[in-house]
Parts: structure tokens; sequence; C-alpha cells
């Protein structure tokens, strides 16, 4: 019975993850073209027919479709359903962390603004200022709600990682976006400086395998975006950095 009602609230969770997938989906098209996340039914970006409610269902309805448009058959593209079961299934292992808590709401909020970040970087290679000042929300909640980490940790961690990128991009044209150090200063204040640092190794590893794979390739782009490595890193950081570190430490006996 008891595993029953564990099932039952990890498909809540799951559902209700997917139904804020959806929506981010609204904010990653939107949001470039500045058009208000907050006004207007969803509609189709081929023929801009308002979408049914019945054919809007997160996942469910782009499979029952087969990824086309209910009304002018155009193709749906298949990050869709992708965002949707990401955002899914990242609602439920921070609920397996967190348990239903006011820790899991902040940070599955801080996780799902960094998915709408890499999606709209990896289409734009900007980072919207919108959505670095809405993850400024769960960070200063993550004060409150995570007190282990104190605020001289917080304080360091704004600068421990963006002050670098931001001098070395003095130095050096467009070695970071602007978009990359202000979401590094946000994401030093939710975290604090120890999982800061982390996040950003982790960004910089995963990036820096696409970068090699990008040079293996030779293809003709001379940019990529690194925001996305870094949400990756910076959400890592959130759920598991103290166990990583923790495990480090143990590594080497310290």
């Amino acid at each position: 019975m008891i595993e029953l009602i564990y099932f039952i609230f990890d498909v809540f969770v799951f559902v209700f993850g997917t139904v804020i997938g959806s929506f981010l989906n609204v904010v990653i098209y939107r949001v470039p073209y500045k058009i208000s996340v907050a006004k207007g039914r969803s509609y189709c970006p081929h023929c801009k027919s308002p979408i049914k409610g019945s054919n809007n269902i997160p996942i469910f309805s782009y499979l029952r479709l087969r990824g086309k448009c209910a009304d002018c058959k155009g193709k749906i593209s298949l990050r869709y359903p992708l965002v949707e079961l990401f955002t899914g299934i990242l609602a439920v292992l921070i609920y397996l962390v967190y348990g239903f808590t006011i820790q899991w709401a902040v940070v599955f909020m801080a996780g799902a603004i960094l998915i709408a970040i890499t999606a709209i970087d990896f289409d734009t290679m900007t980072i919207p200022n919108g959505l670095v000042i809405a993850l400024m929300v769960p960070a200063l909640l993550c004060f409150f709600v995570f007190p282990d980490v104190g605020i001289l940790s917080r304080v360091i961690g704004i600068f421990a990682v963006s002050l670098p990128m931001l001098l070395l991009t003095l130095f050096i044209t467009d070695a970071f976006g602007g978009g990359d150090i202000k979401l590094m200063a946000v994401a030093g204040f939710m975290l604090g400086w120890p999982n800061t640092f982390l996040a950003t190794f982790i960004g910089l590893i995963l990036g820096g395998i696409v970068a090699v794979f990008i040079l293996i390739r030779k293809t003709k782009e001379k940019h990529m975006a690194f925001g996305p490595y870094l949400c990756i890193g910076i959400m890592t950081a959130m759920i598991f950095g103290d166990i990583i570190i923790q495990w480090y430490i143990s590594l080497f006996g310290l």
C-alpha cells in the first residue's frame, strides 16, 4: 500500500513537471521574439492556428498527432515533447532527493528556469536578461530554505567565477558572453562558492567535450553556446553538489 502511494506521488510529480515543461516551451519560443508569455493561447509555429486544449496535452498530444499540427499538418519539433519529458523527469528526481518540501519547490523552480535558458541559448547564442532576473527569485529563496550555506559563502560565490570570466573577456574577445557572466553571478549566490566552482568545472568539462567534437568535425561554426553546459553544471551542483564534494574530499582522505 505504501509503495502504491509513493508511486501515485511520483506520477503526480511527473505530470506536474510535464505541464510546467509545456509552459517552458511557450517561454522558449516567445521570449527571443519578445512576445508576452502571459497573453494569448498557444499556437502552431507554422500556421499560427490556436492549439486546442485536447491537442495540448504534454507528450501525449505530440505522440497522438505524430508530431504534426492538427490544422496545417506542419512538422512540430521533437524538442517540444523532449522539454516536457525532461522537465517531468527533473521534477521527479528533485522530489526523490528533497521530498515534497519547500526545498523541492525552490530547486525545481530554478531547474525550470535553467531549462528555458539552455534551450534559448542553444537557439540564439544569448541568455535573456529576463530569465537571469527570474533566476534571482529561487536564488534569494535558497538563502532561507538552505541556511547551511552561509551568507559569506554566497557573497563570495557571486564573484568567485563571474569576476574571472569578466576579466578574461576583457583580454580575450568573446571568451564568454555577458549572459554567461550574469548567470554565474546569480548561481554563485544560489549555490555558495564551493558548489559554484563545481558547477563551473562540470560546465567546462561538458563544453570542452562538445568543443573538441566540433573541431574534429571541422565545421565552419567558430562559436558555441556555453550557457547550456553551465546550466547543467548548476543543476547538478544544486542537487548533488554536497555529495560530490564530500566524495571528492574523502577520495583524498581529507
